[in-house]
């Protein structure tokens, strides 16, 4: 008898649900007439180029080195380090990960590895405990500016 009237109460729940979900029919009165300049979507194209060229370029990526900074359990010490690297060696991107238990700070986009070595002399002057060349997969940067191109 409790399931019958456990149903029969969902049913109708689930009756009344659904009419409250049936949308009302629009009228005239609560349309809206939009007005804009034609020049606003010539823009908003324009931008969504670039975005889409950017976008584009941005994931390309390739063989390359980066220099490993610090490997450490102290996020700290990872953030301070990340902040070294900005500081004295502004040229170069340092990227922070966090795979559990360590931060590992790298730095750089290096497409040869005597570029790297070059680097790696000179940052182990900040770093006294050791920077190492590593394997990577770098972004690569092109020369032209994508939006120069389409124009």
């Amino acid at each position: 008898m409790k399931r019958i009237i456990t149903f029969a109460l969902l049913v109708f729940s689930l009756d009344a649900i659904s009419q409250d979900m049936v949308p009302a029919p629009a009228t005239d009165s609560s349309s809206v007439a939009v007005h804009k300049d034609p020049r606003l979507s010539l823009l908003v194209n324009k931008q969504a180029q670039v975005n889409e060229l950017t976008s584009r370029d941005a994931r390309k990526m390739g063989k390359g080195f980066r220099l490993l900074i610090i490997r450490t359990n102290n996020r700290d010490e990872a953030i301070a380090a990340k902040t070294k690297v900005y500081t004295y060696f502004p040229e170069l991107k340092a990227y922070l990960w966090h795979q559990s238990p360590y931060y590992n700070v790298k730095a750089g986009n290096f497409r040869d590895r005597k570029e790297a070595e070059a680097y790696q002399k000179k940052m182990n002057v900040y770093f006294p405990k050791g920077v190492f060349v590593m394997n990577d997969v770098v972004e690569i940067k092109l020369d032209k500016q994508p939006w120069e191109e389409s124009e």
